[in-house]
């Protein structure tokens, strides 16, 4: 027995095709932050894990952002895990120009020198071990050094260019 698949129109890869596909998958929200001159940060929804032992996990960077000089060298980044009452702080670390660590946003100053944000569900602090030049990216790759599972609720997902809220 032969099974068929209907695979839809198919086109040869193109960044529009890879957009519009990853449209389709809903990803989590974190913004990660990193201490140079001044505080920077950006909303990432490629964070990954990638080993338990040791903790390491992985996310990517526009080498062309504002946030890659300092995070080209910082030392140490801060991984927060945004809560679904968190869309406004992901759209203002998302938005280019915007004042990220202005009066509307809640941090302090956490282990390593790293920017904490307040409120969110969980954060870690991370020793850079690698970046590795991806396209018109970086992939960064951070040990874990400390953290907590700092809040309740509902993660923030990321679909079809919209922060979600997870529905059961």
């Amino acid at each position: 027995m032969t099974a068929t698949h209907d695979l839809g129109t198919s086109s040869l890869a193109t960044s529009d095709l890879f957009r519009s596909v990853f449209r389709r998958h809903a990803s989590g929200v974190a913004v990660i932050t990193a201490q140079g001159t001044r505080p920077v940060g950006f909303t990432a929804t490629s964070l990954a894990s990638v080993a338990a032992e040791p903790p390491l996990l992985s996310f990517g960077v526009g080498s062309g952002s504002s946030s890659w000089p300092v995070l080209s060298e910082a030392e140490h980044v801060g991984v927060h895990i945004l809560g679904e009452h968190q869309r406004e702080l992901a759209a203002t670390f998302a938005r280019s120009g915007a004042d990220r660590f202005g009066p509307a946003t809640g941090w302090r100053s956490g282990p390593e020198g790293v920017p904490v944000l307040d409120g969110v569900l969980a954060w870690l602090v991370c020793r850079v071990v690698a970046r590795i030049p991806a396209g018109d990216h970086r992939v960064v790759i951070g040990e874990v050094t400390t953290g907590t599972v700092a809040g309740a609720g509902r993660p923030l997902l990321y679909h079809q260019g919209r922060f979600n809220a997870l529905r059961d």
